[in-house]
């Protein structure tokens, strides 16, 4: 028992020296399981709820104005040296040709375009400004959403903890139960 306290005793201080860095690397990327992982860790108290929502803000909020101006410098450039992005960026012109500001609020909840997309926005022609304010309305909605949703899914999983033994158990009697028929019917349709 006491190796397992070490263990998370460290566990507990590597998070908190290391969190709020993760949080904001993975906030660079498609972040959603590091935000989810933090706010689990911010449930816990291990990190602070209020610190993972500024962090993930200013670094979804860095990597789009990045993105955004690589695409305004670079455009099709960045699209034709790596053909493999063709197929994604072809859907996120596509909806910014048709919904541009709506698009430009919500292409980070967008699963498999969501980096592409301010590249496409920065090629497109749309300015600076316009992006700027759209993208920190964005990121707003995106860091809060995500880290408080989070923090609840891990609030509301950590109350049922109680449960988890009873549904493992129930969990292995099903597939108890199950595997006897199956193998009970094989049996019978072997000659």
């Amino acid at each position: 028992m006491q190796d397992l306290t070490e263990v998370y005793g460290w566990l507990v201080n590597f998070v908190q020296d290391w969190g709020y860095v993760a949080v904001f690397l993975g906030s660079l990327i498609e972040g959603e399981s590091v935000i989810f992982i933090a706010g689990f860790f911010a449930h816990e108290g291990i990190l602070s709820l209020p610190k993972i929502i500024l962090v993930s803000f200013i670094g979804t909020l860095f990597a789009d104005q990045a993105l955004y101006h690589v695409g305004r410098h670079y455009g099709n450039h960045v699209i034709d040296r790596f053909p493999s992005l063709k197929p994604r960026a072809d859907k996120a012109f596509a909806l910014l040709r048709r919904y541009d500001n709506i698009f430009i609020l919500s292409f980070r909840f967008i699963w498999g375009i969501r980096i592409i997309s301010p590249i496409i926005i920065g090629s497109s022609g749309i300015g600076f400004k316009r992006f700027l304010i759209l993208n920190f309305i964005a990121a707003i909605i995106w860091s809060v959403g995500s880290c408080v949703a989070a923090y609840y899914f891990a609030h509301l999983i950590m109350d049922k903890m109680y449960l988890f033994p009873k549904i493992i158990l129930a969990i292995l009697l099903i597939g108890g139960v199950v595997i006897y028929f199956i193998s009970k019917w094989r049996r019978q349709r072997v000659p």
